[in-house]
């Protein structure tokens, strides 16, 4: 049988894993097709340097993208090139081209999939982005079609394996933030500028796609509120286990009686469950539904071959389409349409919290700072302070009962006023409903 033609854009990590697998699986690839894919033409700015795997010999090598989406031959384009300017140019193209389209853009997803998916629907071509969150983990398909007949009530993801190594190391050696960070660098975890993944803001991409996905709402990056993990340290490891928790970056987005919460920050979560033994580089996203309960997914969230993995099975649903199906007969966001939303302010979240403050010790401190919370009407549920010599710079915990970020953030802002705060009290939610 005729195959199926491909245009591969992008050729760094995630588009070279991709061309092996596709090149090294070829034959199973087709024993699960019915028919072959065959990559037409290969696209990078230094191509020309590239070693390709074995059997692309006759595969077009360009240095212009315009040269693949214009290719007559070929029916889907794989668009591996990351951001949000020129990934969208050439998606955008390939769409107007009437060609469909792979992509393993989650940055572009979160800002401009809704707006992208309608595009093809109306150009009737498809367009699959399995790969943009968590690359190792089908998520999207499961959200989309495996558990699609529940309703999902909270969903809570560790979606950065960045900065869940970093966390992992300062955890289990007390490794220093920067340690941690250089060595993340050192195994390729982490790039040169890792401030996507310190701040919080790949993490921020990710949730607003599996948002979409949960809700079947139109959710973009500047809809979540978000925190990085810079200012984590072993001494906070040490304070969460002693309440029997751990420090994982978590990724939340709940549905209230009120309306759907969303959030990136560090927090604890108690040592009893499954999302705290998830360590180093990998990914999970524990999902809660009404009907079918808890369900947990577990992998890598990076690298060629898991990521390739992610966009290759997407080539084989869309070559599957365009041989004998419709690109509506699944959308790729689980909904047929998504609605407009505005979810409300993470203020409004209740939990329990923990307060770490670094202090000049003096007399009256636990009392200026009880106050505080008290003037909120914040109840202080434990005090805890380990063993340490240096007065001129104590850290300390305070863990109150549970109350809203908003109270939370109104007695931080009448500690600004204490002279003896060394700098501002680290606040992370103590995430009970794991």
């Amino acid at each position: 049988m005729d195959p199926i033609n491909i245009g591969i854009i992008g050729l760094g990590n995630v588009g070279m894993g991709t061309l092996t697998i596709l090149t090294e699986n070829a034959q199973q690839i087709a024993i699960k097709l019915g028919f072959p894919l065959c990559v037409r033409a290969v696209c990078s700015r230094n191509v020309a340097g590239k070693a390709l795997p074995p059997g692309l010999d006759s595969a077009v090598r360009t240095s212009n993208w315009r040269e693949v989406v214009d290719h007559p031959d070929i029916q889907i384009v794989a668009e591996l090139v990351g951001g949000s300017i020129v990934a969208r140019e050439i998606v955008e193209t390939a769409i107007s081209r009437g060609k469909s389209v792979v992509t393993a853009n989650k940055e572009l997803i979160a800002l401009a999939g809704a707006e992208l998916w309608d595009r093809a629907i109306t150009a009737g071509i498809n367009l699959a982005m399995e790969a943009s969150v968590a690359g190792g983990i089908p998520i999207h398909a499961v959200l989309r079609e495996g558990i699609s007949g529940d309703r999902i009530g909270t969903l809570y993801g560790i979606l950065n394996g960045t900065c869940n190594y970093i966390l992992t190391e300062i955890e289990s050696r007390g490794a220093s933030f920067d340690q941690a960070l250089a060595e993340a660098q050192r195994a390729g975890y982490a790039e040169a500028d890792a401030s996507a993944d310190l701040d919080g803001f790949d993490a921020r991409s990710k949730l607003a796609i599996l948002a979409a996905l949960s809700f079947g709402e139109r959710i973009v990056p500047s809809d979540i509120y978000t925190e990085g993990i810079r200012r984590i340290t072993p001494v906070d490891f040490e304070y969460a286990h002693q309440l029997r928790h751990t420090i994982r970056l978590i990724s939340a987005a709940r549905q209230t009686s009120d309306g759907l919460i969303l959030s990136v920050r560090p927090s604890l979560i108690p040592q009893s469950t499954i999302l705290a033994g998830v360590r180093g580089a990998y990914n999970a996203v524990w999902v809660q539904g009404r009907y079918g309960a808890d369900t947990f997914y577990y992998g890598r969230g990076a690298g060629s071959h898991p990521t390739g993995v992610a966009v290759v099975s997407d080539l084989m649903r869309v070559a599957r389409e365009i041989r004998c199906g419709s690109p509506e007969r699944v959308s790729p966001f689980a909904h047929a349409r998504l609605g407009e939303y505005l979810p409300i302010p993470v203020t409004l979240h209740q939990s329990a919290y923990y307060l770490r403050f670094r202090v000049q010790d003096r007399p009256g401190i636990i009392a200026q700072l009880a106050a505080a919370l008290a003037a909120e009407n914040i109840s202080i549920d434990s005090v805890l302070q380990l063993p340490n010599a240096n007065w001129r710079d104590l850290p300390f915990v305070i863990t109150v009962e549970p109350t809203t970020e908003q109270s939370v953030r109104a007695a931080i802002a009448r500690m600004a006023e204490l002279h003896f705060l060394i700098e501002p009290p680290l606040a992370m939610p103590m995430e009970q409903s794991l």
